[in-house]
Protein backbone atom coordinates (compact mmCIF):
# COMPACT_ATOMS: atom_id res chain seq x y z
CA UNK A 1 0.00 0.00 0.00
CA UNK A 2 2.88 2.34 0.73
CA UNK A 3 4.26 1.79 -2.78
CA UNK A 4 0.98 2.94 -4.35
CA UNK A 5 0.99 6.13 -2.28
CA UNK A 6 4.61 6.75 -3.28
CA UNK A 7 3.78 6.22 -6.96
CA UNK A 8 0.78 8.56 -6.78
CA UNK A 9 2.91 11.26 -5.17
CA UNK A 10 5.65 10.83 -7.79
CA UNK A 11 3.13 10.95 -10.65
CA UNK A 12 1.57 14.12 -9.23
CA UNK A 13 5.01 15.74 -9.00
CA UNK A 14 5.91 14.78 -12.57
CA UNK A 15 2.54 15.86 -13.99
CA UNK A 16 2.69 19.19 -12.15
CA UNK A 17 6.17 19.72 -13.58
CA UNK A 18 4.86 19.14 -17.10
CA UNK A 19 1.91 21.47 -16.43
CA UNK A 20 4.25 24.21 -15.22
CA UNK A 21 6.49 23.74 -18.27
CA UNK A 22 3.49 23.94 -20.61
CA UNK A 23 2.13 27.07 -18.95
CA UNK A 24 5.57 28.71 -19.08
CA UNK A 25 5.95 27.85 -22.77
CA UNK A 26 2.50 29.10 -23.71
CA UNK A 27 2.94 32.37 -21.80
CA UNK A 28 6.37 33.03 -23.29
CA UNK A 29 5.02 32.81 -26.84
CA UNK A 30 6.15 29.36 -27.95
CA UNK A 31 2.77 28.59 -29.53
CA UNK A 32 1.95 32.00 -31.05
CA UNK A 33 2.77 31.20 -34.68
CA UNK A 34 2.25 27.56 -35.58
CA UNK A 35 1.77 27.83 -39.35
CA UNK A 36 4.84 29.82 -40.46
CA UNK A 37 7.54 27.35 -39.30
CA UNK A 38 5.83 24.55 -41.23
CA UNK A 39 5.97 26.40 -44.56
CA UNK A 40 9.19 28.38 -44.00
CA UNK A 41 11.31 25.72 -45.69
CA UNK A 42 9.27 26.08 -48.87
CA UNK A 43 10.33 29.71 -49.34
CA UNK A 44 14.07 29.47 -48.66
CA UNK A 45 16.28 30.21 -51.61
CA UNK A 46 19.40 28.35 -52.64
CA UNK A 47 22.56 30.32 -51.84
CA UNK A 48 24.04 32.00 -54.91
CA UNK A 49 27.73 32.76 -55.35
CA UNK A 50 29.04 35.34 -57.81
CA UNK A 51 32.04 34.26 -59.78
CA UNK A 52 34.88 36.51 -60.90
CA UNK A 53 33.33 36.65 -64.40
CA UNK A 54 30.21 38.37 -63.09
CA UNK A 55 28.10 35.26 -63.64
CA UNK A 56 26.21 33.63 -60.81
CA UNK A 57 26.81 30.03 -59.81
CA UNK A 58 24.45 28.06 -57.62
CA UNK A 59 26.31 26.43 -54.75
CA UNK A 60 25.61 22.69 -54.67
CA UNK A 61 24.52 21.23 -51.39
CA UNK A 62 26.41 18.37 -49.74
CA UNK A 63 23.78 15.84 -50.77
CA UNK A 64 24.22 16.74 -54.45
CA UNK A 65 28.01 16.42 -54.44
CA UNK A 66 28.14 12.79 -53.25
CA UNK A 67 28.74 10.27 -55.96
CA UNK A 68 27.89 6.61 -55.61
Amino acid sequence: MAVIILLVICSLLVSSGFLIAFLWASRSGQFDDTSTPAVRMLFEETPVQKSSHGMTNVIASASQTHEI
